[in-house]
């Protein structure tokens, strides 16, 4: 049968089925297969991963610490659980005469039952690259986990110098966590597995959202919006026509900032019939927790010297309205004091401006 369990049957499991079926499910690249990788963390927490480090030890010569990884085979295969639990030493071979190379260390898995390698065995190895004027690092072996490359520089051997350790080793190991943990990582390109799957990557937090790793919390951004301009009465309704409207907000966790200018057009209906009762209401772009007396200020313009300012209110955590708050620099009184509408501060017309800024608490944070 294709299906296949461990610890289930009387006799007859195989080591296969017992990789297949891990209870210890790692991170998933498919329903049936695990990233390969080194389980993150170290003894003092200051570093995310400290499994399989490398170190030079001799001229020719490194040391390669104890950790645990995983290694995903076929699907078939299952994913293997490899752990060294004491230090191991790796000899490099002399470098080439006139060229430099770079080497490769891995963990490998032979497994004679898919391999027919000969060998049943975890190991950690060199694999030794080609000299040449540009080198490159090997290809890694089927079942193997990358954990550094080295460069051997043309030359080199234990009489003369031996490997430049402090700048021969690159790293390349990755690591994998449980399902559902937040994978720590340094640069990777592997998409994710899952939409909601998380990683932590530069310092910061990604969310996989089935296409790319987006910044989480969301990275806020500057949005558009038009309000919608109505009427406390719901009487003598306005119209925007053929005015310029800049209008724009961002939120950043529960505090919205938003900022609006508008120049009134040609075609602009101020509210036919409009009495200083229909005062004027501007939706907000994100619905606010609550209403509150100010939030900010906007400057309502007819010329150069007649102008006034009006304090933002959130009559409701829907909309604004603009209360007039002061008289113009002129020194004139505004016609009308109160909240503005279709005759006050003046009665409006073309070419006139509302310009403001405001910030105010969401119902909902982000």
């Amino acid at each position: 049968m294709p299906i296949r369990s461990a610890w289930l049957p009387v006799t007859g499991q195989t080591r296969s089925d017992t990789r297949v079926t891990s209870l210890g499910a790692l991170t998933p690249t498919s329903p049936v297969a695990t990233r390969s990788g080194v389980l993150p963390g170290s003894s003092d927490g200051k570093y995310r991963i400290s499994g399989f480090t490398v170190t030079g030890t001799t001229a020719m010569g490194a040391t390669v610490f104890p950790g645990r990884a995983v290694i995903q085979g076929t699907d078939s295969q299952g994913a293997y659980p490899v752990a060294l639990t004491q230090t191991q030493g790796l000899t490099f071979a002399d470098g080439h005469a006139q060229y430099g190379r770079i080497d490769l260390i891995v963990i490998r898995v032979y497994d004679d039952e898919y391999d027919a390698s000969g060998r049943t065995e975890a190991v950690v190895e060199v694999v030794k690259g080609t000299p040449a004027p540009t080198p490159v690092a090997p290809a890694t072996p089927a079942l193997s986990l990358p954990l550094y490359t080295v460069t051997v520089p043309a030359g080199t051997s234990a009489g003369n110098g031996g490997i430049p350790w402090t700048t021969a080793l690159a790293g390349q190991r990755t690591a994998t966590v449980a399902v559902g943990g937040i994978l720590p990582v340094t640069t990777d390109v592997a998409i994710g597995a899952y939409p909601g799957q998380y990683r932590d990557i530069d310092g910061g937090l990604q969310r996989w959202d089935g296409a790319a790793w987006q910044p989480y919390p969301p990275k806020p951004v500057w949005q558009n919006w038009t309000p919608v301009w109505t009427t406390f009465t719901g009487a003598a309704t306005p119209s925007f026509g053929n005015a310029e409207i800049t209008a724009r907000w961002i939120q950043q966790g529960p505090t919205v900032h938003m900022n609006f200018a508008i120049t009134f057009g040609t075609t602009t209906n101020f509210g036919a019939g409009g009495t200083s009762a229909d005062n004027w209401r501007f939706t907000l772009p994100v619905k606010a927790a609550s209403a509150i007396k100010c939030v900010g200020f906007a400057d309502m313009m007819m010329g150069t010297r007649e102008r006034s300012v009006a304090r933002i209110r959130c009559t409701s955590t829907s909309f604004f309205e603009l209360e007039i708050a002061s008289g113009m620099p002129s020194g004139d009184s505004v016609t009308i004091a109160g909240i503005a509408d279709a005759v006050s501060p003046w009665t409006w017309a073309a070419g006139h401006t509302i310009n403001g800024s405001a910030t105010y608490e969401a119902a909902v944070a982000l």
